[in-house]
């Protein structure tokens, strides 16, 4: 078995009103592949919108929407710290958002949180995503805890 280390993971950013959720799970899930470590991502994203009423859509042109992933970044090798891997995956979201998406403002935001908060606060209608071409052990490392 592969030495892992298992870092749960809050991503919020804002996006332009044509990104589509999907892309943007994609986008953060390949992510994994430019730590320089075997590593992958996997959760589910969501968007985190204001609530507004049937009568009060589509939202204005041009507005940003706020999107969110709650997930699991495992990256093999001993010696790596929570802190050192979500600073890694923090630069490596901020670059590709940023490349894909243009400035929207403000850089996403990527936080190291628990475990519970994962299982806890995720919406049922989120979507799946996770890296796809990740080492085998480290995909089945984070199969439990979805």
């Amino acid at each position: 078995m592969l030495d892992s280390l298992i870092v749960p993971l809050f991503v919020t950013t804002d996006l332009p009103p044509e990104a589509e959720l999907a892309e943007f799970g994609e986008l953060l899930a390949e992510t994994a592949g430019v730590l320089g470590y075997d590593a992958f991502l996997t959760g589910k994203v969501f968007w985190l919108d204001r609530p507004v009423l049937p009568e009060q859509r589509p939202a204005a042109e041009g507005e940003l929407r706020f999107a969110g992933m709650l997930g699991y970044l495992a990256v093999s090798g001993a010696g790596r710290t929570s802190r050192e891997v979500a600073g890694d995956i923090r630069s490596a979201i901020g670059k590709a958002v940023t490349e894909r998406y243009g400035d929207v403002g403000v850089a996403p935001a990527v936080f190291a949180i628990r475990d519970q908060d994962v299982r806890e606060r995720t919406p049922e209608s989120a979507i799946l995503v996770g890296t796809r071409e990740a080492a085998a052990e480290l995909v089945s490392a984070t199969r439990s805890y979805l």
